[in-house]
């Protein structure tokens, strides 16, 4: 239960005048001053706790009760505490909200200081800055990006550069391009935990969170974005931080010395890295950065652009209705058997590749899987057994890795060799890459695997973690340990005998330690040498010189020995962590090829073929299927359809008709699927196929309001359909689905005709136009490279047949009405609709025949021509047009 319903703004930290506090709250506002962007998590004890202001967000945030403490001459002052065994837990719901945590440690023990424990910050958690595996989604990368625009110019694309990294795996990225629209593109496509952006004004502190009021208006409102001072982000600055970190000369050897905005975009981010990590990210002398790999260059002309839009509509990674995995490409695709796979699948479907080289060798390895069934079960099977090897190498690297996390690193390292052996025989170039293994890693299991206990407690100082002949020392302290105790065993047994107390017992409690047990009734039985400890209603306890001795014996042993365990764990961790490139570099590799298995396997269980990638526009598919639609149905019911689009001299443009829920929109969508597999290296849902490269796809699919900026649902249809009009070219695919519909007839029909013609005559992008717009279908006699097909039904008296079949030719009815028969539309109101449709059928082929009449009855009079149209002939509109004196079709010196 919360009880900061009622916050007071007088409690600031920031503000509040120290001399009016105690020593160590003083220590906490002079913490607080230098963090004043983060909640600050204060260690006491088995606590941490938040006070001030940061209490009243804490406990209204994670709904705990709101405290106080005593601060000085202020009187008690608000306090937020969690246990520190569940820091992870709620450090994720923080986290998760968009707020910045600085992690303030006991740097000593509270017994050994003299005077205030000292404490430091050692770390600050954002949400583009996380480690820990409880924090982290496993098969998503978590991101961290810097973004450096160059604003004002007269150009109307002004450049930018980009750098993100997430240090969880270290991968890092930069690129440089020009144009908001690019930019939001890739933002939507990394979906960034955190963004970082230099501050005008230098004063750069804020972490705005997503909905906040003070949220950049030029920006996506939907990440949170950190400002940050500008001085990182200037171009030597940052250059010399990238010499200076990655031990370099030059950025040549990176690709980036000619990318400016890039370069001060990933300066900017390491100096975060640094500020926020503290001693994690202490570079090695041979430039090996800790959490980071080098930037790593690309361009966007690398790979297929699929804007938010096409994303969205294509439901490559979540569903529209429910944002939910189930139901999405990406629930269809991975079969992955580790985390590392699972994200680079889900990298390899958001960024599909256009050099057909790739595509190939992608291919390539999936076809070598698909004929060696036993090379394939039994890869699947040892990958079962890795552990995410690109999370441990961070782990290791930047000294955060616990017990069970190195014991886990080590079982991975250790299989590389049988790993190695498995692929011996393996013809492709991905699967030879893990036919040598580095000895170092292999090694470096086995010395895992000796050194440390199978299960070893998560807790890094309380012992139980070395395996027995690993260390002397080690082995003489437990024996002493041992020999002891085995000493207190045998002095219940002795103490009977000498005192013929047969009751006696010898006990242990954590508050007094050893004690001998004697009921109250044998009291008088004890010998003189023994020492009362403690009295209870029905027990007496007492101690020995020698049994007190022996306990002493095996405290200070045991604490040796937890000690020498930590200290020999610290070895091993940083052995392991002067490999964590090595290990980056395998890890990579394995996770390429299990996201290449899992396509294999998905190939063999739905019966995918691969397809054939060409250097021309032609896209045609036979037999093709929805990955996702085909996996939800029961076997062999989805009925397969072909297109052929973009041959020389063919169709480019493909108007689609037919009745609601006949399959108009899954025939769209699985022909973007299919491109979009085909091109991130997949095997296809079709029979065979021969696909050109696309260099992006758009939908137009579904009708959204945007109601945050006031636009409606024509609005947003408009404003997408002018960026498929302003950005397609005859390299790309356009699915359109029902343009026009959110308006008038008379401008719907408009604007969809104008928009098709303009597709088919000026971009002669390959097209599917889907619609209800039967007067559309009359392109075909005006363009050569634009054809008719439906999606046929069955008639079976007022009942309807979907067949879902795809076939030349254009509809005439929509079917409307017996769709909504069958939706349950009441009966009234379905007699009534076909009472309408026919009135409307009579007057006009395209809605004249409702204007301006009554409810129940037709007009009485005819009305005079106008513009030499007789009221009531059922003109198309190309004669509509043309009486109208206009020049149809709006592109004639293009036919």
């Amino acid at each position: 239960m919360s009880s900061s319903s009622s916050p007071a703004p007088t409690w600031d930290a920031l503000t509040v005048d120290p001399t009016l506090l105690t020593p160590m709250m003083q220590h906490y506002v002079e913490l607080k001053r230098q963090y004043p962007h983060a909640l600050l998590l204060y260690r006491l004890g088995d606590f941490y706790e938040m006070f001030f202001q940061d209490a009243y967000i804490v406990s209204r945030e994670l709904e705990l009760v709101l405290t106080g403490r005593e601060g000085g001459a202020l009187g008690r002052i608000p306090m937020c505490g969690v246990p520190h065994h569940a820091f992870e837990r709620y450090a994720a719901q923080l986290v998760g909200k968009g707020y910045a945590i600085a992690v303030c440690e006991q740097m000593e023990p509270a017994d050994q200081a003299k005077g205030l424990v000292r404490r430091e910050v050692t770390r600050v958690i954002t949400p583009g800055t996380l480690l820990e595996e409880e924090l982290l989604k496993a098969r998503q990368n978590n991101y961290l990006a810097a973004i450096v625009r160059l604003k004002n110019l007269k150009q109307p694309d002004p450049p930018w550069g980009l750098a993100y990294a997430d240090i969880s795996t270290g991968e890092f990225w930069v690129c440089q391009s020009t144009g908001l629209e690019r930019l939001e593109q890739e933002l939507a496509r990394l979906q960034p935990a955190e963004i970082l952006i230099p501050a005008e004004d230098g004063l750069g502190l804020t972490l705005i969170r997503p909905g906040d009021p003070q949220a950049l208006l030029d920006l996506p409102s939907q990440y949170s974005y950190t400002l940050r001072p500008p001085e990182p982000f200037e171009l030597t600055v940052a250059r010399d931080h990238l010499l200076q970190t990655y031990r370099l000369r030059s950025l040549e050897g990176l690709g980036c010395a000619g990318l400016p905005l890039a370069v001060r975009a990933a300066g900017g981010l390491l100096q975060y890295l640094e500020e926020t990590q503290k001693n994690l990210v202490q570079p090695s002398p041979e430039g090996i950065h800790p959490l980071l790999q080098p930037p790593r260059t690309y361009q966007l002309t690398d790979y297929l652009m699929l804007d938010p839009q096409t994303r969205r509509n294509l439901e490559l990674t979540q569903t529209i209705r429910e944002g939910a995995f189930a139901g999405s490409l990406l629930w269809v695709l991975d079969h992955s058997r580790t985390a590392m796979g699972g994200r680079a699948l889900r990298r390899w479907l958001l960024q599909p590749l256009l050099d057909p080289d790739q595509i190939q060798t992608r291919q390539d390895t999936i076809q070598e899987l698909l004929d060696n069934p036993s090379l394939r079960t039994r890869l699947g099977s040892l990958l079962d057994s890795l552990y995410d090897l690109e999370r441990l190498a961070s782990r290791v690297s930047s000294g955060t890795a616990n017990p069970r996390e190195l014991v886990a690193l080590g079982s991975s390292l250790s299989q590389l060799p049988d790993l190695a052996d498995l692929v011996a025989e393996a013809q492709t170039p991905l699967l030879q890459s893990l036919q040598q293994v580095d000895p170092a890693l292999s090694d470096l299991g086995r010395l895992i695997g000796r050194t440390l206990l199978p299960s070893p407690p998560p807790i890094l100082t309380e012992g139980g973690l070395i395996q027995p002949g690993v260390d002397p020392a080690l082995d003489q302290l437990r024996q002493q340990v041992e020999q002891d105790r085995q000493w207190i065993a045998n002095l219940e047994k002795i103490e009977r005998d000498r005192t013929g107390i047969p009751t006696l017992k010898v006990g242990f409690n954590k508050a007094f330690g050893y004690y001998l047990s004697i009921s109250r009734a044998k009291a008088n039985q004890v010998p003189e040498s023994y020492i009362r400890k403690q009295t209870l209603t029905n027990e007496e306890r007492f101690i020995t010189p020698d049994l007190k001795e022996k306990e002493a014996r095996i405290l200070t042993a045991q604490t040796d020995i937890n000690q020498r365990e930590y200290e020999l764990f610290l070895q091993l961790r940083l052995q392991a962590g002067s490999e964590a490139e090595s290990i980056r570099q395998i890890a990579q590799t394995i996770a390429a090829v299990d996201a290449l298995l899992g396509l294999a396997e998905v190939a063999v269980q739905q019966g995918y073929s691969r397809p054939h990638i060409t250097q021309d526009r032609r896209l045609y598919i036979e037999g093709g299927r929805h990955p996702v639609v085909e996996k939800s149905l029961p076997s062999g019911l989805f009925v397969a359809n072909s297109v052929d689009l973009g041959s020389p001299e063919g169709t480019d443009l493909m108007v689609l008709t037919g009745p609601n829920m006949s399959g108009k929109s899954t025939y769209l969508r699985q022909i973007g699927l299919i491109q979009i597999l085909a091109q991130m290296g997949s095997f296809i849902p079709a029979e065979r196929a021969e696909l050109g490269l696309c260099d992006r796809v758009f939908t137009r699919v579904g009708a959204v309001d945007d109601l945050a900026t006031g636009q409606s649902t024509f609005m947003v249809e408009m404003n997408e359909t002018a960026n498929i009009l302003n950005h397609a070219s005859e390299r790309s695919l356009v699915l359109l689905d029902e343009i026009g519909r959110g308006t008038a007839t008379f401008d719907g029909l408009s604007i969809a005709w104008a928009v098709a013609e303009y597709l088919a005559t000026q971009v002669r992008a390959r097209t599917l136009f889907a619609t209800h717009y039967h007067e559309m279908n009359q392109l075909e006699t005006l363009l050569p490279n634009v054809a008719n097909f439906q999606v046929v039904v069955k008639e079976l008296g007022d009942h309807i047949i979907f067949l879902h079949q795809v076939q030349p030719g254009g509809a005439d009815r929509s079917y409307g009405i017996e769709v909504g028969r069958m939706a349950g539309l009441p009966k009234p109101v379905i007699e009534r609709a076909k009472q309408v449709l026919e009135l409307v059928e009579k007057h006009s082929r395209i809605g004249l025949g409702l204007r301006n009449q009554g409810r129940d009855h037709p007009p009485k009079t005819k009305k005079p021509a106008q513009d030499g149209i007789p009221s009531g002939d059922q003109l198309s509109l190309p004669q509509l047009a043309a009486s109208a004196n206009t020049s149809m079709p709006l592109f004639p010196d293009l036919l």
